[in-house]
């Protein structure tokens, strides 16, 4: 069944005031609770304009099996990056009311150029033909439900795939394009204690696919990735748990560093 405009309103509006008031709800109500992919991204859209910010990019949340596993989905899911939870690196940033408390390290690329929805499938090479720069990135996200792990896909997608802090690095002055990112390693430390390993790898493979898989995953829905937005493509390390008063890195090598302190 379609959802209603007015139902993704509703919802929107309830996602919206549980995020404001760093409160949490168990599901959306069974009137406005989504059942498919396209009414969840509607909802998603939704917050969007109510909240009168604007995107400043995607992410992409589950880009590994095991996060697949462990919220019950069978793919990944695209969220949006507000602009006012955005931020440039080195950044501080608050965890008050964040219930997950955890950071992840992620490849995140800035566009030159729109990638308009389209019947045919975009591949890898035209999409990277697209990208302006690579930059290191650290999400810190978060959910408005009790238990994000069990509402399911559709309401993930309303609830903006658990998008909340986003930090960017200096674009990386690398030749990264001549660089196999599915090999290349990241590092995660807290006060300089190095906690995680990972590598592209972890991220649909490789974060070149991601970003691929992002840019046609966006022209089903109808929705273009536009030049300017920032795509933060998935975690290379197990997301790294974090307190307030702690600073978290994660070193990309050649490809740059990235620092966040999280306010007490």
């Amino acid at each position: 069944m379609t959802m209603t405009a007015d139902a993704a309103q509703r919802a929107a509006r309830l996602l919206l005031d549980t995020w404001t008031a760093g409160g949490r709800i168990a599901a959306l109500p069974e009137d406005c609770r989504p059942r498919d992919d396209a009414a969840g991204f509607a909802i998603q859209q939704s917050i969007l304009a109510l909240a009168g910010d604007r995107r400043a990019g995607w992410k992409i949340a589950a880009t590994s099996k095991a996060g697949q596993a462990h919220i019950g989905v069978d793919g990944p899911l695209p969220g949006t990056l507000l602009q006012s939870r955005f931020r440039d690196a080195p950044a501080t940033i608050s965890l008050k009311h964040n219930q997950m408390l955890v950071a992840e390290a992620e490849f995140a690329f800035r566009m030159a150029r729109t990638l308009s929805p389209r019947a045919e499938p975009y591949g890898v090479a035209e999409v990277l033909d697209a990208v302006a720069t690579l930059h290191p990135a650290i999400e810190v996200p978060d959910s408005r439900y009790d238990d994000f792990a069990k509402v399911g896909g559709p309401q993930l997608l309303a609830d903006n795939a658990c998008a909340c802090w986003f930090a960017l690095g200096a674009a990386t002055t690398a030749d990264w394009r001549g660089i196999d990112l599915s090999k290349h390693g990241v590092t995660a430390s807290i006060d300089g204690r190095a906690v995680a390993q990972g590598s592209g790898a972890n991220v649909l493979g490789d974060p070149r696919e991601a970003l691929a898989w992002l840019a046609n995953k966006l022209s089903s829905l109808g929705t273009p990735l536009s030049a300017g937005q920032v795509v933060t493509t998935g975690t290379c390390v197990v997301p790294v748990a974090v307190a307030p008063g702690e600073t978290v890195s994660a070193d990309f090598g050649v490809l740059g560093r990235i620092e966040v302190r999280f306010d007490t």
